[in-house]
């Protein structure tokens, strides 16, 4: 290599280093624009029917995405605020609350939920417990939703170039060809990657239309005293939360369940709690249990190992924090592939009579 290469490749390195420091500090950010990138490719791919331009279906993509999300999660967060406030304006939890908590000192009962009331509130100096309390942690909370608002813009940005010119970096990256290799494993991350992520979107899907169908065939047979609330709301969180390792959809039919379970408990009722624990069946039985076992195996990908997969999605939150969640299951997806294509052929295994590298698969192996 002369100097020229030298300098070159250097400075190659150099800003290597520089960019890989950057993009670590975003790494959760970076993730999860990949993780949506794949799992919405498909998706993607499929408005050309519509003879739409590349940057229109980016924005049909994401809005299809985020609006139902964003509705979702205010209609959720505004029916947790109302039925927080008659509980607690129920059983009188304030004073409670304000015996023991020193900054709620001074508040006597939770304001009505309209601008009125919040008006009034504030001139009558119900608010100013709250109030002190936000000043007081003024900086965490703005350094909280700056930093949330910012991974939420980054990841909004690099999804949608991924989506519009994910074709011009996957060719890009083909051009590092050695041998057919390089090209080879590439495309054989780029399809797996892609089978795995849209298989947890249709998995989501999936499971809210049968979580939504359980909860409100439980509410047509079971008496009103014990009915489940919101069963198409709770459904869809129950799809959402099935991403979630080890816990799952636990998060959301066990609280159900208790919620069902506590107003025919407290008023002596016990006979109806047999309704509950016939819902807590089915929840755990029809919604939790059959769709893991009968599909996760089919929309897990064509070669990577649902164990395997399964094991990603469970470690890598523990291990890496949040983002590990996204993380270990694309690690894992590059890693199985590189073990199956790259190399046997880069220590110069020896291919099974009859069988071609494409036909090597680790599924072979099982």
């Amino acid at each position: 290599m002369d100097e020229k290469r030298f300098v070159v490749a250097l400075f190659g390195l150099a800003v290597a280093v520089v960019v890989g420091v950057l993009a670590y500090q975003f790494i959760a950010a970076l993730t999860v624009s990949v993780f949506l990138y794949y799992s919405t490719r498909r998706y993607y791919s499929s408005l050309r029917r519509l003879r739409l331009p590349a940057r229109v279906r980016a924005v049909v993509v994401m809005a299809s995405l985020a609006i139902p999300l964003l509705l979702l999660v205010s209609y959720a967060v505004v029916l947790l605020i109302v039925e927080a406030r008659q509980f607690v304006t129920q059983y009188a939890l304030v004073d409670v609350a304000a015996a023991h908590i020193s900054w709620l000192d001074g508040a006597e009962s939770v304001p009505d939920l309209t601008v009125e009331g919040l008006y009034s509130a504030y001139q009558s100096g119900q608010l100013s417990p709250f109030v002190d309390f936000l000043s007081e942690n003024a900086m965490v909370l703005t350094s909280v939703t700056s930093q949330f608002l910012l991974n939420l813009f980054i990841t909004t940005i690099v999804t949608y170039y991924l989506l519009v010119d994910g074709r011009r970096i996957r060719e890009w990256l083909l051009r590092f060809d050695d041998g057919a290799i390089i090209r080879e494993y590439l495309e054989a991350v780029d399809e797996e990657l892609e089978a795995v992520l849209f298989g947890n979107l249709l998995n989501v899907l999936a499971i809210s239309l049968i979580a939504i169908a359980a909860f409100t065939g439980y509410n047509a047979v079971a008496p009103a005293a014990v009915e489940v609330p919101y069963p198409t709301l709770a459904g869809a969180l129950t799809g959402i939360a099935s991403l979630i390792p080890v816990v799952g959809m636990k998060i959301i039919y066990l609280p159900l369940t208790g919620i069902a379970a506590l107003p025919v408990v407290l008023d002596g009722r016990s006979s109806l709690l047999a309704y509950v624990l016939g819902f807590l069946v089915v929840a755990v039985v029809v919604v939790d249990t059959i769709p893991d076992l009968l599909l996760r195996p089919l929309l897990s990908g064509e070669n990577t190992h649902v164990g395997l997969l399964m094991l990603a999605y469970t470690l890598g939150p523990v291990v890496l924090g949040f983002y590990g969640l996204f993380f270990a299951p694309i690690l894992l997806v590059v890693g199985l592939t590189f073990a199956n294509t790259a190399l046997p052929r880069l220590l110069g295994a020896s291919e099974p009579d009859g069988l071609s590298p494409d036909q090597m698969r680790l599924s072979d192996f099982r």
